[in-house]
């Protein structure tokens, strides 16, 4: 058995990372994306301007990510420049590689014009709204922003950018950041320019092009407060959204650190299910949105967890989407108190046991994820979401608190490992968390815990018996019993720690209790029970 477990901490610690071609020696500081956009077509003719900071000396070439034209769709690069000067360049299989200035220097910055077109094959959707409307959304998640903007379209590399939009005068266009500037043309077109002043990652970018209604719905926390909705579904939208939002914000301000960006608007989007959490532009769902259903809370909370403080790898997608997830939980056991909380846990971890039946090899964080179709499950949202709450419960609220705040404001705006988070935790608890995080993350499956208990009259005590069923070596599984006295009465909390396939444990006691309960606050991802001994059961065996 300890040598099964050695096995297990040693594979456990064994790092894993996506496997996007990573550029070490550039990194994307500034994007100014200008597009223009018509009805006659689904054509964009685009050029950008892509800041670089180069991080070594000599360095022959710079890559962006930009889809290739093919059949599908795609884009063709008419030209590249550098300071008014042709940049020699090459594009194929989504690739788009520029020259760098011979002779580049460490901590140089350069900068290139990219002009192209083409129909984008996805990541910008150019379809009608449920209102049969024309109109224009990104959807650049997970690794789409290539369809249609030459960047750098992975999480660990984080820029500010600017969109300038030329398209008929009879849309709005919401994007990133703050309004610079909207003007009507001649022609009977309109500029409108966004600028994003804080560095976000590449699936984050929003474009949305429709008719809309605006609703300024002044200041949450300080920060605007906007609504950006079909006219048919303004009232439905308003309703949805802003009260919502405001108290979300407070509560997430308040316990977490301040929000990131410029503005926060709510926006309905045509062709989406669920929400997209772009940053300072939350899309929504139209359906949702007409419903009344739309995940506001979640979405706003991946402003913190996913936006402000991002994954450096998509191996790590759990730091995004377990935080919004639990984070949510938050929320409504602060607004609708423990029994609304302990319900949503108790349907998380239903969803947890059905996903891992059907992907039983499957941990939270993946194992050099390749496929960018596998990148989310329900594992790095429900069972990521519970691994906080187990942590939570290990080191204790305040301590959590404590740690996320700390961890919110080292990593605000940058990227972050699960070992930075380990970290962080450990530093704030006192405690050593290595071990809770190999066997919860990097580790599939969730426990069965077994039991019965019974009451010894002649020593006064109670018995409790315990097993867990587990692939590999046992867990280590601190456990809450719950000794009900009589019936109705709270239970009296007494803790152990099951380390073994088996052990027993035996709890003192003056009466026989009503019951012993399991984990009777909800704090452990596991299967199964605890029930009282029969003697029938222990003849039989």
């Amino acid at each position: 058995m300890k040598k099964l477990a050695a096995l297990f901490v040693l594979l456990a610690s064994v790092s894993f990372a996506d496997t996007y071609p990573r550029q070490p020696g550039v990194d994307a500081i500034h994007y100014v994306f200008r597009l223009t956009l018509v009805d006659a077509s689904n054509e964009i003719a685009g050029e950008a301007t892509v800041q670089l900071r180069l991080a070594a000396d000599n360095l022959a070439e710079a890559l962006l990510d930009l889809a290739s034209a093919g059949e599908r769709g795609g884009m063709t690069v008419s030209s590249v420049t550098s300071g008014g000067s042709a940049a020699s360049f090459s594009h194929e299989r989504d690739r788009l590689r520029i020259t760098l200035p011979a002779g580049a220097k460490k901590g140089q910055d350069v900068s290139f014009t990219i002009r192209y077109r083409g129909v984008p094959a996805e990541g910008l959707r150019l379809i009608p709204n449920i209102h049969g409307e024309r109109t224009i959304f990104s959807e650049n998640w997970p690794n789409r922003a290539r369809q249609w903007l030459p960047m750098i379209d992975h999480p660990y590399d984080k820029a500010t950018a600017e969109f300038i939009v030329t398209a008929p005068a009879h849309y709005q266009v919401i994007s990133n950041g703050l309004l610079v500037e909207e003007t009507d043309l001649a022609d009977g077109r309109r500029r409108t320019h966004w600028k994003q002043s804080v560095p976000i990652s590449s699936w984050l970018y929003a474009l949305g092009v429709a008719r809309f209604t605006v609703h300024h719905a002044g200041l949450t926390q300080g920060v605007p407060l906007q609504t950006w909705v079909f006219p048919q579904d303004r009232d439905a939208g308003l309703t949805l959204f802003e009260e919502t939002t405001r108290q979300v914000m407070a509560f997430f301000t308040e316990r977490i650190g301040p929000y990131s960006y410029e503005k926060l608007a709510n926006v309905e989007a045509a062709g989406l299910s669920g929400g997209t959490e772009h940053a300072s532009a939350i899309f929504y769902g139209e359906k949702s949105v007409t419903k009344g259903r739309g995940p506001v809370v979640h979405e706003v909370a991946h402003q913190w967890w996913g936006n402000a403080v991002t994954e450096l790898d998509w191996d790590d997608v759990w730091l995004s989407e377990g935080f919004a997830t639990y984070f949510t939980m938050l929320f409504t056991e602060h607004m609708y108190g423990r029994d609304a909380f302990v319900g949503s846990l108790r349907g998380s971890r239903q969803t947890v046991i059905e996903t891992e039946r059907k992907l039983p090899d499957t941990p939270v964080i993946h194992r050099n994820l390749s496929d960018m179709r596998s990148v989310l499950n329900a594992l790095v949202y429900q069972k990521a979401g519970w691994v906080l709450h187990m942590l939570r419960g290990l080191i204790g609220t305040e301590a959590f608190w404590k740690g996320i705040r700390e961890y919110y404001r080292r990593y605000r705006n940058g990227n972050v490992s699960t070992d930075d988070f380990r970290a962080v935790m450990e530093e704030t608890s006192g405690q050593t968390l290595q071990w809770f995080f190999n066997q919860w993350l990097t580790r599939p499956g969730t426990p069965v815990i077994e039991g019965s208990w019974r009451y010894d009259t002649a020593r006064r005590q109670i018995d409790v018996e315990l097993s867990q069923t587990v692939s590999g070596a046992p867990y280590r599984l601190p456990i809450e019993l719950g000794v009900v006295m009589r019936a109705g009465d709270p239970p009296r909390i007494e803790r152990i720690e099951l380390s073994e396939r088996r052990s027993t444990f035996t709890i003192a006691a003056d009466a026989e209790p009503a019951s012993v309960v399991l984990d009777p606050n909800t704090w452990l991802l596991h299967e199964g029970g605890l029930s009282p001994f029969s003697a029938a059961k222990e003849r039989k065996r």
